[in-house]
């Protein structure tokens, strides 16, 4: 991801629909400065629903190595009978 620019929430206020079309162009996040402080970071969407996607993604290998760690295995012919239930409710 790109570093984000910055911009005061006043700029957001004022240049609200600018701000936003740029957003969605340059697809580079803003940091958004209140009282000189960072407040708000500011997304177009198609980034943050990457961002949920890969988040997601990174909890589910967390869970299964948390998993492993505590011994909840199951044979591998197991893990794909499950893994074929579940392909099969999400299509």
């Amino acid at each position: 991801m790109a570093i984000p620019s910055s911009k005061p929430v006043t700029d957001i206020k004022r240049h609200a629909t600018e701000i936003i079309e740029r957003l969605q162009r340059d697809k580079r996040p803003i940091l958004i400065t209140q009282h000189g402080r960072s407040a708000a970071v500011l997304l177009d969407v198609e980034t943050y629903d990457s961002l949920n996607r890969r988040l997601a993604l990174l909890e589910g290998i967390a869970r299964g190595e948390r998993a492993f760690a505590e011994g909840r295995t199951v044979p591998h012919t197991e893990a794909k009978r499950r893994l074929g239930r579940w392909l099969a409710r999400h299509r």
